[in-house]
């Protein structure tokens, strides 16, 4: 059952970063990777979500966690585009755009993830109550 739920949560998210990769590329035609690079974004925010709040779910069997988070998540994100994307920046001469991708792919990731994994845990809200 595992396979099946992985493989077709894969199909919906592979089409859902085609799609977004149409929308996007219809409004945006500058050197920036803006289409993966918020199909990354996303993609952590939504894993950091997935991966605190659905084990909290008892009744949740694990193939559908598995499926969501592999199969979803991980055929909508692209760690291999945005490697291309980088090296051909760089091969065509520009290299602070390069930089600026890896670091705002490496800092907005990390930070979606941990914003997504903290909602996903019901606690960013109890955090920011504590604060004030």
């Amino acid at each position: 059952m595992i396979y099946v739920v992985v493989g077709l949560a894969g199909i919906v998210g592979a089409l859902l970063r085609y799609y977004l990769g149409l929308f996007v590329g219809a409004l945006w035609n500058g050197l920036f990777p803006l289409a993966t690079w918020l199909a990354n974004i996303i993609g952590c925010f939504a894993l950091g979500w997935l991966t605190a709040y659905l084990p909290r779910l008892r009744n949740l069997p694990p193939y559908v966690v598995t499926g969501l988070g592999t199969g979803l998540v991980g055929s909508f994100t692209t760690f291999s585009t945005f490697s291309v994307e980088t090296v051909q920046l760089l091969h065509t001469s520009h290299l602070e755009l390069a930089l600026f991708y890896v670091f705002l792919s490496m800092c907005g990731g990390l930070l979606m993830a941990w914003i997504g994994f903290r909602l996903g845990q019901g606690r960013l809200h109890a955090q920011k109550e504590a604060a004030e």
